[in-house]
């Protein structure tokens, strides 16, 4: 019953780049980025929001002049201090940061349409473009090349011993003819698609899967082939498979998408290559196209990246991200990034972080960058008080699940009471006061604060409330039906828009009043903003931002009693915020001290 709650945001844009971002790689020991266009490379420290390193690729002929030229895959090397990166045209070259120096250490003729680096960095997979695959050493020496379309099925073919066969078989009305097996027809490859294979390996670097448009069909298989290049499974035919691919990195599941005849599904395999499960994605058919998927390093969360598709009405298509968890076999949305229509927020790529497994990186088009650090969170109110229902909300995509623990527990995803939001749900918060500790507010993608009252029994017949495993009406001590008081939408200017999570650490502190977080005017900083709900009938928020601190706050927590408001550092300290003074100030509480 935990939700996923964002820590911090990190913002960086830097002036005077050349050309268009098309990839990017994380180079962790230093903390920067190591950006591709077009013309080069370019590394971009985040914190001082400054180019670091210019590498260009045009003057030694390996990317033209014109900025025609692609770069199809960058990987960070640490050990080598390098950066390894694939051209469209065939070269696969090394370059040395500390000394700018370019060594071309391969070239395919044919051309490159994917660069794969295996967990380890032991093995590196090029797809060519001659529809073959290059298997090599971290010392770029080729160890095999194999056909991307085999007809063989792979080591893990199925036996049949004959027992239970389909001519055998009781049929019932169907008839005779039921018994023939009829071959399932499998439509080609979307019209969106790009027709590049997608490589995905395993998180013990044992296995790699890769999806490609079979030239035959035209529609898309997954191959799985092993570390020594022997092709295990090839997966069962799926009508509208997509392009997207990643590999659980804990073994278990291969995550792609499918276009189904009245829904859009991401789907799971298994290592031989049948269908385990899927879930669905809540965008009407044919409006949104799976860009990538992406699991993160613990398996516990998957990314997708989506796009609108673009058509007569929709010229501008909008970009989205969302994360799923699951649990209890069921699948939760958990938190949704819409970037709008705008061409600068555009997404170009996207990563979770190796090392720091809730950590998401995300390029955009105008060299934008956002990292967003999110840590595992139980919203609840506090339980103190008959009038406390000790209540737990989830968050589910457009839904928040509401279960009352004093009364029923309930297991998830089963709930006391769900809430129909309009637009999917980013954050939750309790009121903090006793008085209106049945109470909750809901903030949505859309920047609107909704404002739900707990008080007595409402109206059962709300489409925006329904009851769920128990009616709370019905108990002995009924409990109150959360009812929608008002929804306030909240302005932002123009450069806080272009990141779709500006506000974080919403906290309830009064009746009329919330507290929350972004960053500051400079990286590392914070702001501290208080939102104070107007009571007028334009149900507006007013903003004012009266603090600025100096370190990144990941946590804003007030007393109920005493009304402190306590500000947790990234470095360890505690700092107390006078909020309720006539000039708020930020305040040393408890120093950070090192043992």
């Amino acid at each position: 019953m935990r939700n996923l709650k964002l820590l911090r945001t990190r913002e960086c844009q830097p002036g005077q780049v050349f050309g268009t971002p098309q990839g990017f790689s994380l180079r962790v020991d230093r903390g920067t980025l190591l950006i591709s266009s077009e013309y080069g490379i370019v590394e971009v420290d985040s914190l001082t929001q400054e180019v670091t390193n210019e590498i260009s690729l045009t003057a030694e002929g390996f990317l033209p002049e014109d900025g025609s030229g692609r770069i199809v895959g960058i990987e960070d090397l640490p050990d080598q201090e390098a950066v390894c990166v694939a051209t469209a045209t065939g070269d696969v070259i090394l370059c040395h940061l500390n000394t700018n120096q370019l060594e071309c250490v391969g070239s395919v003729d044919s051309g490159l349409t994917v660069m794969s680096w295996s967990p380890d960095q032991e093995l590196v997979l090029l797809a060519t473009g001659q529809q073959t695959l290059i298997l090599m050493t971290r010392e770029f020496e080729p160890i095999m090349e194999n056909q991307i379309h085999q007809d063989d099925f792979g080591e893990g073919k199925f036996i049949t011993v004959g027992w239970g066969k389909k001519e055998t078989q009781f049929h019932g009305s169907a008839g005779k003819q039921a018994a023939h097996v009829k071959p399932m027809e499998v439509s080609p490859a979307l019209l969106w698609d790009d027709h590049r294979p997608r490589i995905s390996w395993r998180g013990d670097g044992q296995y790699f899967a890769v999806s490609a448009v079979c030239p035959e069909t035209g529609a898309r298989k997954i191959r799985v082939w092993s570390r020594e290049f022997v092709l295990q499974s090839t997966s069962e035919p799926v009508p509208g498979l997509e392009q997207a691919l990643t590999w659980k990195p804990s073994g278990s599941l291969i995550a792609s998408s499918q276009d189904k005849a009245n829904k859009h599904d991401v789907v799971f395999f298994e290592k031989n290559g049948l269908l385990h499960g899927d879930f669905t994605l809540p965008f009407p058919k044919g409006q949104v196209k799976v860009n990538e998927l992406l699991w993160n390093s613990d398996s516990m969360v998957l990314a997708v990246w989506l796009e609108d598709l673009k058509n007569e009405s929709n010229s501008q298509p909008k970009t989205y991200v969302q994360l799923w968890t699951t649990g209890n076999y069921h699948w939760y949305l958990k938190q949704s990034l819409h970037f709008g229509s705008s061409e600068d927020n555009r997404i170009v790529s996207l990563a979770w972080d190796p090392e720091i497994p809730y950590r998401l990186h995300i390029l955009c088009r105008q060299w934008l960058y956002l990292c967003y650090d999110w840590q595992w969170s139980t919203d609840r109110s506090t339980g103190e008080g008959v009038n406390d229902s000790a209540a737990v909300a989830v968050i589910d995509g457009d839904k928040v699940l509401l279960t009352a623990f004093r009364h029923a527990a309930i297991p998830p995803p089963l709930c006391t009471y769900q809430l129909q939001l309009p637009s999917a749900v980013n954050q939750i918060a309790f009121p903090v006061e006793p008085s209106t500790r049945g109470d909750l507010a809901v903030l949505d993608v859309s920047n609107s604060l909704s404002i739900y009252r707990s008080t007595g029994c409402g109206n059962k017949d709300s489409p925006a409330v329904k009851n769920g495993a128990l009616d709370g009406s019905r108990v002995k001590d009924p409990i109150g039906i959360p009812q929608l008081e008002k929804t306030y939408r909240i302005g932002l200017h123009s450069k806080e828009g272009r990141n779709p999570l500006w506000l974080r650490l919403v906290t309830w502190v009064q009746d009329d009043l919330f507290l929350a977080a972004s960053q500051g005017p400079l990286p590392a900083h914070t702001s501290i903003h208080h939102l104070k709900l107007s009571s007028a009938e334009e149900a507006r928020i007013d903003i004012s931002s009266p603090v600025t601190v100096a370190a990144d706050v990941i946590s804003l927590s007030c007393n109920p009693k005493t009304k402190v408001v306590a500000l947790q550092l990234s470095d360890g300290r505690v700092m107390k915020y006078l909020w309720e003074a006539e000039t708020p100030t930020v305040v040393p509480w408890l120093k950070h001290q090192l043992s």
